[in-house]
């Protein structure tokens, strides 16, 4: 298994990359964002271990790139950052995992092999069905060229809809999703919420997108409506 590690720490860089060849990996290291991005286009790698703080590109810039690009490698980001928002937009970018500094190298050994066997599933850093678009990271939607205001609950909703496109989803995995699986208010709030979402994505750009599945739920139409 050949991993790439962008690290622009040089010591720590070393101290990865020697400890993984000793668990049997075979290892590139990169010192920066530009040659880590260009080595992980280009290069037939089971997973990258990406530092968020580098010289040339940032981490958040090279994941991105990659998931524009349509590289799925799986991607471990390390970095000296520990805050829940730094940790959210790694993920909303495309990353699978993250270790914060200083950590143990038993753990970053564990979640590479966890990572190479799950595979290298698409995680596109914008969700796209027909002309509709969803940046999760931003948290900004467009239709065609238009871009259309959500409110964070809006947004939930049609993301969670729009991750299993052409999946009927139940009103229930609905409100346990978007809202809480406690939640003790009145599940025909999630109708409510359809109907602001049709008013927004569909009604103006004569679309029917949102489809009701009597009986079970909504899906969002895999064509666009």
């Amino acid at each position: 298994m050949r991993v790439l590690v962008v690290e622009d720490e040089r010591n720590l860089a070393a101290a990865v990359a020697r400890g993984l060849r000793a668990e049997g990996f075979a290892v590139d290291v990169a010192g920066d964002g530009l040659t880590g991005l260009d080595r992980a286009l280009y290069g037939e790698y089971s997973a990258i271990v990406l530092d968020i703080m580098l010289p040339g590109r940032s981490g958040y810039d090279v994941l991105r790139d990659l998931r524009d690009r349509k590289v799925w490698t799986p991607v471990l980001m390390l970095t000296a950052k520990d805050g829940e928002y730094d940790i959210a937009d790694a993920l909303d970018l495309g990353a699978d995992d993250y270790l914060t500094k200083p950590f143990p190298f038993v753990v970053l050994v564990a979640r590479l092999r966890a990572l190479v066997r799950r595979g290298s599933p698409e995680r596109p850093a914008r969700l796209t069905v027909a002309d509709l678009v969803l940046d999760p990271a931003a948290h900004r939607a467009w239709r065609g060229d238009t871009e259309v205001p959500l409110t964070a609950r809006e947004f939930a909703l049609l993301e969670h809809l729009m991750r299993r496109v052409g999946d009927a989803v139940s009103k229930s995995d609905l409100l346990a999703e978007v809202w809480d699986e406690n939640f003790a208010g009145d599940p025909n709030i999630v109708e409510v919420y359809i109907g602001y979402l049709r008013r927004k994505i569909d009604a103006p750009f004569g679309r029917r997108s949102i489809e009701t599945v009597r009986g079970v739920g909504y899906r969002i139409d895999a064509a666009g409506g």
